[in-house]
């Protein structure tokens, strides 16, 4: 990975960049010594290095269960609980392939919103495949995993009786208590443990991302050693000319300091859309609070240089943009000739689709620096499983920096329960109803 950071230095006072490279070194020696804000949920930061080798062989193990009965698994989760699993599969994943050749079990995702239609077409599409369920809540009770557990959980029972089912589905949740917890040691699931320490938009190197990559066909220990190899990068004694989630933290609170007050996360490659959706939880969950806050947006180039691309280049200037490039293509594709050239592309026609491809990353780039847009680029070499773990493990390492830059707690979320509990008491639960009848008269 390389981090280049010449689109924003038009845009930058260096001698303030200074006074925050040096105030992010503490940040990062916070981090490590766990003296700051939220640190009894830091143990995401050794984790990488710390999965052993019998942590890895039972998930493979489990994996391999579900493979062998399942043509389609089920992961059931929302926020953490699912978006950073995604962000790996739909990353190294063809969108053409139902199965990997075959081999792997089909991903569906459940839990993370109520749409009905959704759901109903969802239990239309398992009634004819045979099914494997990852269920993944720490409490059990989330509304949105619960709904959709309840009723996979009842097709599954119709399909292969309550025996049949139980070798089907694998609950990640508290070690002790919850109810998910208390469920599985009933129904007698499979389980894993999501750990105390471990918020869940940085569980992607605990079972919660772990078991569903393996099951669907990819290799954790490559990406766990991508992580690893980045945990080493960004240690408090790597100084800050090498230590680029130091440098990242640093350059975006600068300009968030600078009235820049919306991170765009680009890519041109559209299997980063769930990498982006990973992202824009992390940045957002940890940093929005206090009133305080850098915006994470995303967008997928050059899709959305057809829609967002005019307010990118010439809209209000609060915006800075992080791209996500990848510097090699797995495959090759040329533009062929065409005798009557309608189109008039001919100009392109021998040339590789990743070549076009990359000219017009470097075209919008300095079109956006020149409309006023400072652009940071993050450089990976391949879309593959090292590389990926290097990235997300340098996003949520830069994350915690930035936090305490902002000087908030990123490993709380105390906004998310305003809405919850209002639509608890809109729906009738016991306990609510007094707030329950407040809120019916406001509407």
């Amino acid at each position: 990975m390389h981090l280049n950071i010449s689109g924003v230095e038009s845009f930058i006072d260096k001698t303030a960049l200074k006074s925050l490279n040096e105030a992010a070194i503490q940040a990062n020696r916070q981090l490590g010594n766990k003296t700051g804000k939220g640190n009894d949920f830091l143990g995401w930061l050794a984790l990488p290095a710390m999965v052993n080798e019998s942590d890895i062989s039972r998930i493979e193990s489990v994996a391999d269960r579900l493979r062998e009965n399942s043509d389609t698994v089920v992961v059931i989760g929302i926020g953490g609980s699912y978006l950073g699993a995604r962000a790996v599969i739909e990353a190294l994943q063809s969108p053409f392939e139902e199965c990997a050749q075959g081999r792997n079990p089909k991903i569906v995702y459940a839990g993370h919103h109520l749409d009905e239609d959704y759901l109903n077409e969802m239990l239309a599409f398992l009634k004819n495949r045979q099914v494997g369920c990852i269920v993944i809540s720490k409490s059990g009770t989330t509304t949105e995993p619960a709904v959709a557990f309840r009723l996979v959980k009842q097709l599954m029972e119709e399909k292969y009786g309550n025996d049949g089912a139980k070798e089907r589905i694998v609950a990640i949740t508290d070690k002790s208590q919850g109810a998910l917890r208390q469920m599985a040691e009933q129904e007698g699931y499979s389980t894993f443990v999501i750990p105390d320490d471990v918020g869940g938009r940085f569980s992607i190197f605990t079972p919660v991302g772990l078991l569903p990559i393996s099951v669907a066909g990819f290799d954790i220990r490559s990406l766990l050693k991508g992580a690893a190899d980045m945990e080493k990068a960004s240690d408090v004694d790597v100084p800050v000319n090498k230590n680029i989630c130091i440098q990242y933290a640093a350059i975006r609170n600068l300009l968030y300091n600078s009235g820049k007050k919306i991170e765009i996360l680009a890519n041109y490659t559209p299997r980063l859309h769930y990498l982006t959706e990973w992202w824009k939880q992390l940045f957002g969950e940890s940093e929005g609070k206090d009133g305080k806050g850098i915006f994470p947006a995303g967008v997928d180039f050059t899709s959305d240089l057809h829609s967002m691309g005019q307010y990118i280049q010439e809209g209000e200037r609060i915006l800075f943009e992080t791209v996500v490039s990848v510097e090699q293509q797995n495959n090759e594709l040329r533009i062929p000739h065409d005798e009557q050239n309608l189109d008039q592309i001919n100009f392109l026609a021998g040339k590789r689709i990743g070549e076009v491809n990359r000219m017009a990353e470097m075209g919008t780039m300095l079109a956006h620096i020149d409309g006023g847009v400072p652009n940071i680029r993050i450089e990976i070499p391949h879309l593959d499983e090292y590389s990926l773990g290097q990235l997300i493990y340098f996003f949520e390492k830069s994350c915690g920096i930035s936090g305490y830059l902002l000087d908030v707690n990123p490993f709380n979320q105390p906004g998310v329960e305003a809405y919850k509990k209002n639509m608890f008491a809109l729906l009738g639960k016991s306990g609510y109803e007094i707030e329950g009848e407040k809120l019916k008269a406001r509407f």
